[in-house]
């Protein structure tokens, strides 16, 4: 059966209302948490992107659900080892329910020490010799490694779980997929694409699980909500690899010019129809798990409808 948990937006919320957001999820339900790591929001009208790590440190207290990171980048702004660390520390506060996703990551949130953005392909190495640095440090002993991306020396973690987080990866394309079902301990992704997930598990991904998560703008008008999920998230119509290459909220902001409120596709409004109909591209493509977010502050409402009127639905 299919598992649902609830996106918390580290770009759209400050994290006292994250971690508010989580217990709302819980009480409604919901099974799990996704939450973003990000130095930046993409827009500026999105206004917040707290530093994830301290949020699961205070999510761990509040909550009994699993958090996964959607996603971490260990390639630039944070070094591998400094990821091993922090990840090591949130599955020993949650007691074993954390999962570290990780991906390539963006220009956006990566390029503030000036580091030059390396391509897809590069990117992709990368995160494979991160992950074998991430893996060997959480074996607990002395770790030295100079390999072609990073450097390691004399490097042993202390703090360390019973069990290591197990490692997500995320991808976009058929080449990040078969790197996901090589490295990976399960799958991260935000689309609806069966072929996508159908090369992860013929990577090496079969019987692993599989997590997805999409946005969606719960409102009692649809056209009101579809404005205001415009306005905070118009990069939802932003497709190809812009995502990855733009580095700053307002080279976003000039190019969502060009989205118009109808050319966004993720589900608004209060007919469950809709919602249902969004999930379920994704339970068809064959997901374990699905992660939800609701854009704007209405929270309240829209976990009491999803709790009465979706939720339900699905089991």
């Amino acid at each position: 059966m299919t598992r649902f948990g609830y996106f918390l937006s580290s770009e759209e919320h400050s994290p006292k209302e994250l971690v508010r957001q989580a217990v709302l999820a819980e009480h409604a339900g919901f099974e799990g948490l996704w939450i973003s790591d990000h130095f930046h929001p993409w827009i500026d009208e999105q206004g917040e992107s707290s530093f994830v790590w301290s949020v699961i440190g205070a999510l761990s207290q509040v909550v009994s659900l699993p958090v996964t990171t959607a996603v971490t980048c260990p390639l630039v702004r944070v070094h591998p080892a400094i990821v091993a660390q922090a990840a090591a520390t949130a599955q020993v506060l949650l007691d074993g329910r954390f999962h570290l996703g990780v991906g390539t990551g963006e220009a956006l949130n990566e390029h503030i020490f000036g580091d030059p953005w390396p391509p897809a392909g590069d990117r992709q190495r990368m995160l494979e010799e991160a992950v074998g640095i991430i893996r060997e440090l959480w074996e607990g002993g002395l770790v030295t490694h100079h390999g072609e991306y990073y450097d390691v020396e004399n490097a042993r973690l202390y703090t360390l779980p019973d069990e290591p987080p197990p490692i997500y990866v995320s991808a976009f394309g058929p080449g990040s997929a078969e790197l996901a079902g090589r490295i990976g301990d399960g799958f991260v992704s935000v689309l609806p694409d069966a072929d996508l997930l159908e090369a992860y598990r013929k990577a090496g991904g079969a019987g692993k699980p599989a997590q997805a998560g999409l946005k969606v703008c719960w409102g009692t008008d649809e056209d009101d909500a579809r404005r205001l999920a415009h306005r905070l998230w118009p990069t939802e119509g932003i497709d190809g690899e812009a995502n990855q290459l733009l580095p700053l909220p307002r080279h976003f902001e000039q190019l969502a010019t060009l989205v118009r409120p109808e050319d966004l596709t993720l589900p608004v409004g209060p007919d469950p129809e809709v919602h249902v109909a969004a999930i379920q591209q994704f339970v068809d493509a064959g997901y374990d798990e699905i992660y939800i977010a609701q854009i704007g502050p209405d929270q309240e409402g829209f976990f009491e409808f999803y709790e009465s009127a979706i939720l339900p639905r699905f089991r």
